[in-house]
């Protein structure tokens, strides 16, 4: 696994929710799914998913929103309803591999940006984008914000 450091901007067309952060792993991929059936209204859509969550900031913080989207080509005006446009601008430490690792690839970049001695910004959002493979497989993309 390679972990590096970005800056980043990104363009995001989104869809808001809210629930525990216990129910993440479930909840997010199912407001994905019902994101995608309004892709068409997008313009400009790279294609690529995403989406971007609160972080957990300590054991008494249980619930948090997240948007679910698409990656924009460019700033965008017109915007579907019930969506929000979204730029983030950002130096992250990041990290990329199989989505059914996604457990691990979080432990192991947040292992790293502690021994390289970042420290995490929480409070912007963690990014994470989509991509498939051409197997049927999937990778993510991790983005965890940090100061610099």
């Amino acid at each position: 696994m390679e972990c590096k450091i970005v800056k980043k901007i990104f363009k995001i067309v989104a869809q808001r929710g809210n629930g525990a952060f216990t129910n993440f792993n479930t909840e997010v991929p199912k407001a994905a799914q019902k994101f995608l059936v309004r892709i068409d209204e997008i313009k400009n859509s790279s294609g690529t998913e995403i989406s971007i969550f609160e972080p957990k900031i300590d054991k008494n913080h249980l619930e948090g929103i997240y948007y679910v989207g698409v990656v924009v080509n460019q700033t965008i005006t017109e915007i579907p309803p019930g969506m929000d446009y979204i730029e983030l601008s950002q130096v992250y430490v990041t990290t990329r591999g199989n989505i059914n690792n996604i457990g691990s690839l979080h432990n192991q970049l947040l292992k790293w940006t502690d021994n390289k001695g970042y420290k995490r910004k929480l409070d912007d959002y963690i990014v994470e984008t989509y991509h498939p493979l051409a197997n049927g497989e999937e990778e993510v993309e991790i983005y965890l914000p940090i100061h610099t």
